[in-house]
């Protein structure tokens, strides 16, 4: 059988839900290009013995993600992407990446730890929008 090629990973601290959080991850690896179509999800089975949480989260994000017509399971073989997120600007994540990569590292060297690192990005980030919108 073929391997999956997302590992699943939660934060207990993140005040989203367990559900969430897989669902949210599987989008990102749409969009980033990590998931293709084809590409097999890891088996119920193996995200409960994994992460060691409830079946029917796993179960209950796999439907979602099948709402929203980006996976098709398909009984006894498992649950395959279907669709994709990424876009033409795929092409630029590259460099952005390293420039966010030396900015974690400056940030890092700062003193800042990765819950403060987080809550500067998100800020920023929220604020950021808010001023496009205005």
């Amino acid at each position: 059988m073929e391997q999956s090629v997302i590992e699943f990973h939660l934060d207990s601290g993140s005040g989203v839900s367990p559900y969430l959080q897989l669902v949210r991850q599987v989008r990102h690896a749409l969009r980033l290009g990590l998931l293709r179509e084809g590409d097999r999800l890891p088996t119920v089975k193996e995200v409960v013995a994994q992460l060691a949480i409830n079946p029917n989260t796993v179960l209950k994000a796999y439907r979602e993600l099948e709402h929203e017509k980006l996976v098709a399971a398909r009984p006894g073989v498992g649950t395959f992407v279907t669709a994709t997120l990424t876009d033409a600007t795929l092409a630029a994540h590259g460099p952005l990446r390293q420039e966010l990569r030396r900015w974690l590292i400056k940030a890092r060297a700062a003193g800042l730890d990765d819950e403060s690192i987080e809550a500067l990005f998100m800020t920023t980030f929220r604020n950021t929008a808010q001023e496009d919108i205005a």
